[in-house]
């Protein structure tokens, strides 16, 4: 099972051993990528083989980095629901509007996918256990990819993520550490703390393996159009892990022949209080400088400086896309217009994508012909007190 060849790095494309655990290259401390023999992987598997094939996302085995399936750690994570929402569409005034469900994954959000394949590797590679900081859906991801496979998880949480994450984490066995201060203070303690305890570290984009999970995503959005791609994907951006696995995703499909070349306009969404994607990709700098003093309510996207930066503004640039920031006001609204017109509760998240639509539609960057697909990332289950003390707010 799988065609993978080895990882390479991402900055200089130094080749490194598939059989070692690593995190990031050894070269230019940057990501390092999965590479697969596609032409192999193409004459195993056809596009059309694969409504026959479960419905998650180890459809794609073949370009997935596990090699052995008793390997494979899944809860059914992955080929979520891409749903039409004409009419919400229509009163934004893109009529041909579709939103991604990612919080219909068995963690409620599409970090499943990436710890799934993460902690699937670290299994078969013969890690003992993982650790990770985490804004939220993450460290809840990894705690049940871990309990899964039997391994140990440590996970290290600012104090103020939201309170279903931390219950989520202890009930389901993790060594929780709570931070006071934000996902990056997190990263430092796991960096500090990883070599001597044994863990492997599967921070966003630190190691090669949450991207593939992620890219799954990309996979899916083609096959679930008919293999014609939208124009235009609005994706909520913290890390941006499945901005960049989608993009690397599309590259290996066409090499497989499954698409052509056309790839959709890729709209980076992030919160004003937190914006260093949007700063970098406004004032053309091929990197992103920490942003001091982060803070919004949609704690996936409180991520002031991102270890893949580069990637993101590389494929938002490549694509003809564009970064876009919005307001916690304007985010919270959309989660109730988006909710009260679809069925869909999105986390504060996927509701930004709806703000920024609006914004680039009111600007005329997006044109009422183009299809859009918005990614919702996760349940607003998950965020019950901030959706409860904006209604509180209202009431006062």
């Amino acid at each position: 099972m799988g065609f993978l060849v080895d990882l390479i790095c991402t900055r200089c494309g130094r080749c490194h051993e598939k059989s070692e655990l690593w995190n990031l290259s050894a070269c230019c401390e940057a990501p390092l990528f999965a590479r697969y023999d596609l032409e192999k992987a193409s004459k195993s598997v056809d596009r059309a083989d694969l409504p026959g094939r479960e419905t998650t996302m180890w459809r794609y085995e073949e370009v997935l980095p596990v090699e052995r399936a008793a390997c494979r750690t899944s809860l059914g994570e992955g080929f979520t629901p891409l749903l039409k929402v004409g009419a919400l569409g229509t009163r934004v005034g893109v009529p041909d509007l579709y939103v991604k469900d990612e919080g219909v994954n068995p963690t409620g959000s599409f970090k499943a996918r990436g710890l799934s394949a993460a902690i699937s590797r670290a299994v078969e590679l013969g890690a003992a256990a993982v650790a990770i900081p985490s804004a939220g859906n993450a460290g809840g991801a990894t705690a049940a990819y871990a309990a899964r496979a039997g391994m140990a998880a440590h996970i290290f949480m600012p104090k103020d993520t939201p309170s279903a994450n931390i219950v989520e984490c202890r009930r389901l066995g993790a060594h929780l550490t709570l931070v006071d201060g934000l996902i990056t203070d997190c990263g430092k303690m796991v960096a500090e703390r990883k070599a001597a305890a044994g863990w492997f570290d599967v921070a966003t984009l630190k190691e090669p393996y949450r991207v593939e999970g992620k890219k799954t995503m990309g996979y899916e959005l083609a096959e679930q159009l008919g293999w014609e791609l939208p124009d235009v994907v609005m994706y909520p951006t913290g890390g941006g892990t499945g901005l960049i696995g989608m993009w690397k995703a599309w590259d290996e499909m066409e090499a497989m022949g499954w698409i052509g070349s056309v790839r959709p306009r890729m709209v980076a969404v992030q919160a004003e209080g937190c914006a260093p994607i949007v700063r970098a990709y406004e004032t053309g700098a091929e990197s992103a400088e920490f942003w001091e003093d982060a803070e919004t309510i949609a704690s996936g996207l409180r991520v002031p400086g991102a270890v893949g930066e580069f990637l993101m503004l590389r494929a938002i640039r490549e694509s003809r896309g564009t970064a876009i920031a919005v307001t916690d006001d304007a985010l919270l609204a959309c989660v109730d217009e988006m909710a009260s017109s679809t069925g869909i509760f999105p986390a504060p998240e996927g509701a930004a994508t709806l703000a920024g639509l609006k914004q680039l539609v009111g600007d005329g960057w997006i044109a009422s012909e183009d299809r859009v697909v918005l990614f919702n990332t996760g349940t607003g289950l998950k965020y019950i007190e901030a959706m409860s003390s904006a209604d509180h707010a209202d009431v006062q």
